[in-house]
This record gives C-alpha cells, structure tokens and sequence, in this order.
C-alpha cells in the first residue's frame, strides 16, 4: 500500500507525478501541490529573499532530502534565516556531527516490531505503520533513519500486521503512523478503514498525522465521509510546533475533520530556537484551542542521530513548563513528556 509521494525520503527523489491516480478535483489538487513541494535549498531561499551566500550544506544532510510544501513555505517570514518555521525543515550541516547518545533509532523501535509494519509499545495499542513517507520533512524526527522496507512497510506488510491485529483481541485501538499515513489517497485509506472495521475487537482508531497542518487541502470532502461514517472512534492528532504554523487552510481543515466527530489533539516538539520560549508555547496553545484542538503532549527532542542541535535541556524545559503553567488553564497546557524505550506508557516531566 504506496503512497503517491512514498518515496519522498530517497535522495534526489522526484515529483511523482505519474503515479497520481484521479479520483476527483480536490484529490488533485492536493497530490499536485505535494508533487510541486520544494525540494532544494536553493529554491527555498529563493522564495524566501534570503542570500544565496548563505546556502552551504546540501539538500539531504544525513541522506534525509529536504521537502516542504509551498503553502508551508508561504507562512515563513521572508528574509528571516532564524525563521521558526524555516528552521524546522532546512537541512543544516550541523546533522553531520556525531553527538553521543543521538542514534539512528531512538526509540528502539525495530525491537519493538510485533508484526511486519505493526509496532506494539503500550498495553491495548497497535502502531501500524502505514506509508513510509511524509508531507513534509522535518529535521527533528525520530524515523528519519527508520528502516521501512525491513520493517515491512508495503502493500503485503500491511496486509500480515492487519492479520497480526485481528489475531490479538488484546488490541482495541490502532494507531496509524508512518511516515504520514494521510499519504495513502482516499481510496486507499478508506480500503484500510474498511479492513479495520472488520476487526470485532478494536474499538478506536487514531490518526497521527501532520498533513493537516502542513498541506491542509489533504482534509477533502471524502476524507472527512470515511472519518464520519467509520464505526471506530476517531481521533486526530495533528503535530504543530508554533502558532505561526497554524494560518492559511488549517482552522477550516480542523472544522472539517470536527465535524466528521473525531477528537483533535495536538502534539509538539521542543525545540531550541523554534519553540523554546513561554510567548511562543502560550501562542501555541492559544491558537490551538481558537481552532478546536486541545494541547496534548509537549515532547523532550528523541535522540536521533542528525538532531542534537535542537536539543532543550531537561531543566529549562521543567521552568518553561511552569511558566506556561502560571500563564493558562490547565486544559491548555500539554503535559511536557519524554518516550523512553520499553516503558509502559511516556514518561511525564512536567503536566497541568
């Protein structure tokens, strides 16, 4: 089960252009904008004023290319290299240096693979990796490295983590991730739904996607149909690190995916120079709630080889937790968490 843009994370990768697969006007139009994504440096700098004798580094620092929606694009401030949005996705030369205790997979996921594509972490939940690719890259994320093909994330992987699922009346909630598993079209997703549905034993079914908010023509009207009309019970979890992420489609993309009934959560990492600031965490959770979402989690960086310099110390990450604190009700701060591997559950550092 390939996405149109499932090979977003190979070096050099181009638009797929004619992969794409027509099923209506709105479903085009979002393929189309994920095929014209920006994928150089110095495109980038380009659209956003910034000198070209500033570019340095490459385009897929660490074998991870550089992709960002041109929507994504448009809500940077132009000529701000130090951009929070920008920096999120521009591949800097820092992600060469060894840093001790950052490796390839964090959260040792690989030994946590129950089933091809299925990762079991917690008690009752199935993480199914749907798709490989994303959206978007960021420069932070914890399956930057992350194995796909050996970890069986195919059209036939999915199809023996699905058996694994049914197979283990332990499980009554799915969690599709990936990569970004709003990659997989309409058709596709709701072949996916459909088979899921079929399992007696689950009973929710979560989304973890940051499609919404980097690319929000994804929420079409057939996309918000199968999250209404699926018997699970939805929930959505978007990932928005500051409130400047939050503009242009996605407060009408996160009515939408409301009005179908699912729940909205957001998910932020902490990073330094993006979002490690009390007015930037409350703007954060502001925005969050004017659009209907609720303040989830806020995640201490995982240790992924590529991202040390985005690291908050654990400390200052308490105090900006209580400032945050002292500033909001208690709905609308997310708790400050850190995924340790073979844990139970996260691992609270700090929460209303």
């Amino acid at each position: 089960m390939q996405s149109v843009a499932g090979a977003t994370r190979a070096v050099n990768s181009e638009p797929q252009k004619a992969l794409v697969r027509v099923e209506s006007a709105a479903e085009v139009s979002w393929k189309t904008l994920l095929a014209e994504a920006v994928r150089s440096r110095a495109e980038l700098f380009e659209l956003l004023g910034l000198p070209a004798d500033r570019l340095g580094g490459s385009d897929a620092e660490g074998g991870f290319p550089l992709l960002v929606p041109r929507g994504f694009v448009e809500r940077m401030r132009p000529g701000d290299p130090q951009d929070p949005l920008l920096l999120q996705v521009l591949p800097q030369a820092a992600e060469r240096e060894e840093v001790a205790g950052y490796v390839a997979d964090p959260l040792a996921e690989r030994e946590q693979l129950a089933a091809p594509a299925v990762v079991r972490k917690y008690a009752g939940r199935a993480l199914l990796l749907a798709v490989s690719g994303c959206g978007v890259n960021c420069r932070y994320c914890f399956r930057r490295s992350f194995p796909y093909d050996e970890a069986g994330v195919s059209r036939a992987g999915l199809q023996r983590g699905l058996e694994a699922i049914a197979a283990d009346s332990a499980i009554n909630e799915v969690i599709l991730s990936g990569g970004d598993p709003l990659l997989l079209d309409d058709e596709r997703l709701a072949e996916l739904l459909g088979r899921l549905e079929e399992i007696p034993h689950l009973r929710r079914l979560r989304i973890h996607s940051r499609m919404p908010v980097v690319l929000p023509e994804r929420v079409t009207e057939r996309l918000v149909r199968l999250l209404a009309e699926c018997r699970l019970r939805g929930v959505v979890v978007i990932h928005a690190n500051h409130p400047a992420e939050l503009t242009g489609g996605v407060p009408a993309a996160m009515r939408q995916l409301a009005a179908a009934g699912s729940l909205l959560f957001n998910q932020a990492v902490l990073l330094a120079g993006v979002n490690d600031s009390v007015e930037v965490l409350v703007g954060l959770s502001e925005r969050l709630l004017e659009i209907g979402v609720v303040p989830y989690y806020l995640h201490m960086l995982d240790p992924v080889r590529g991202a040390a310099h985005f690291a908050v110390d654990e400390r200052r990450a308490r105090g900006l937790q209580a400032a945050v604190l002292a500033r909001l009700p208690g709905y609308a701060v997310p708790r400050l968490v850190r995924e340790l591997p073979g844990e139970p559950s996260k691992t609270w550092l700090a929460g209303p």
